[in-house]
């Protein structure tokens, strides 16, 4: 069951996050990799331990803080550690399927991964953060001991303990995530716009005429709108 779970949330998610490498000729594969090892050893040269890490994806940006000597702490969504526990297999890179299935079941760890494993291809970021939280990052040490401290599992939640809040506890002291603020002012703005009532009046009169008017089904609608309304 478990397997046939995780095949399907694969192919439903390998467009957003698929791996470029499989889709390249053997001769740009070999340049593409030795680019990312030039540009790896560039950024190795720049970082120093306790720095805030982050890499752009799909649908969000993930965090981390380098360690030294090329490794990276990051929370990272994870449902193998509830499964096994084999450490060789835990400790592979952390595949899509074991993410999401991650997610849904709120389950992640504070790992160690190589820098090259936790950006993904992607491009690094160093210390964007520093001017936008509007605290002082702590001392360089501090930030890498906080993070080592809190390897290993740890519950999840997509918006109040992801990675940022892990990097931001570890470099700031206080565990914020400007993405999560971001959200619940975009579900702010939308609950806001009287356009959504209106959506939400007629979605729910649709529901009760196919459905029946019964308590059951009445009674949750009408709250829902009232909610909205209240809301905007």
């Amino acid at each position: 069951m478990l397997d046939s779970l995780a095949l399907l949330l694969e192919k439903a998610f390998l467009l957003a996050h698929f791996d470029i490498f499989s889709v390249l000729p053997c001769g740009e594969k070999k340049e593409t990799q030795a680019h990312d090892e030039v540009e790896t050893e560039r950024l190795l040269q720049k970082l120093q331990r306790g720095d805030l890490l982050e890499v752009p994806r799909t649908l969000f940006i993930h965090f981390g803080i380098y360690l030294g000597d090329g490794k990276v702490a990051h929370l990272i969504p994870d449902i193998l550690p509830a499964l096994t526990g084999d450490a060789s297999r835990v400790q592979r890179v952390v595949s899509n399927t074991r993410l999401l299935l991650g997610v849904l079941n709120k389950r992640a760890a504070v790992r160690v991964d190589s820098l090259q494993d936790f950006a993904y291809g992607s491009p690094v970021l160093l210390n964007s953060m520093d001017g936008a939280v509007g605290t002082r990052p702590l001392a360089g040490e501090e930030v890498a001991l906080r993070a080592e401290k809190l390897i290993g599992s740890i519950p999840y939640s997509l918006l109040w303990n992801n990675c940022e809040h892990f990097v931001t506890y570890c470099r700031y002291g206080t565990a914020i995530s400007l993405q999560t603020d971001k959200f619940c002012e975009f579900l702010k703005s939308i609950l806001r716009d009287q356009r959504s009532m209106l959506v939400a009046t007629l979605l729910g009169v649709c529901f009760i005429i196919y459905l029946g008017l019964s308590p059951c089904t009445a009674l949750p609608t009408f709250l829902i709108l009232f909610t909205l309304w209240m809301a905007g």
